[in-house]
């Protein structure tokens, strides 16, 4: 079946592109914002993506990062993560991670608030793709951090900003875009009590030191019970009031 034209105008956008910087990410990331109506739900998920990334690349703690070289780098992977997804499900690929696919099938269910969408959205991304994007990242890098390095601190001084930025960007989407009808406000500390941001991020990093170490056979199953798991909770994060 042929995609819906608004559909393979975002697919022209995504497939193959290779952002080389965080300036990048966030200007594809803006066309992605431009291509998609109020009515899509990957449109609040994009939008919080680009909001909490461009509060992170502008806003860094005081003293700066202690390896920015790796905290960019492993942004741009871990967004080509979502971009390569999206490129997938567009073209009708039959790969499309479970996790991913539970917020693109929902995409214009009814009676799904925006702060669903976006939560859902970060689900697939954090508790799925960030694993393997700090595995890639880290791989070419030719190193691999522990847990008393600057890129861990790092790691976690995002986790700080998120912590700190997340609720009030959720917010944003609730009732700050001019034209909109504000929903249910009080849905978004219900809905990041079930879905955490530093725990998510913190198991992330364990699941890639233990996807690292693994043999190949293990850690594709490892994979796809962490895509199936990731699935169920997006899929919870979506359901209708």
């Amino acid at each position: 079946m042929t995609a819906p034209a608004a559909d393979q105008a975002l697919l022209r956008l995504v497939q193959g592109t290779s952002p080389a910087t965080v300036d990048d990410v966030l200007a594809l990331m803006q066309r992605i914002d431009d291509a998609l109506p109020a009515s899509d739900g990957l449109k609040w998920f994009n939008q919080l993506y680009m909001m909490v990334t461009t509060h992170i690349d502008g806003a860094p703690p005081a003293g700066g990062w202690r390896d920015a070289a790796w905290l960019m780098h492993l942004d741009v992977v871990f967004a080509a993560r979502y971009f390569g997804a999206l490129a997938h499900w567009l073209a009708g690929a039959n790969d499309v991670p479970r996790s991913w696919a539970a917020l693109f099938e929902s995409r214009f269910a009814p009676k799904i608030e925006r702060v669903q969408f976006a939560l859902a959205g970060m689900n697939a991304h954090i508790n799925y793709d960030l694993p393997l994007a700090l595995v890639t990242a880290n791989q070419s890098l030719g190193r691999w951090p522990g847990r008393a390095g600057a890129e861990h601190d790092d790691f976690e001084r995002v986790n700080d900003i998120l912590e700190a930025v997340l609720p009030e960007a959720l917010q944003f989407l609730a009732v700050g875009v001019l034209g909109q009808i504000a929903q249910d406000t009080g849905r978004i500390g219900r809905l990041l009590a079930i879905w955490n941001v530093r725990a998510a991020r913190d198991l992330a990093w364990d699941q890639a030191d233990r996807t690292h170490a693994l043999p190949a056979p293990a850690r594709l199953a490892a994979l796809a019970a962490q895509d199936q798991l990731t699935g169920v909770v997006g899929r919870s994060l979506l359901l209708t009031a």
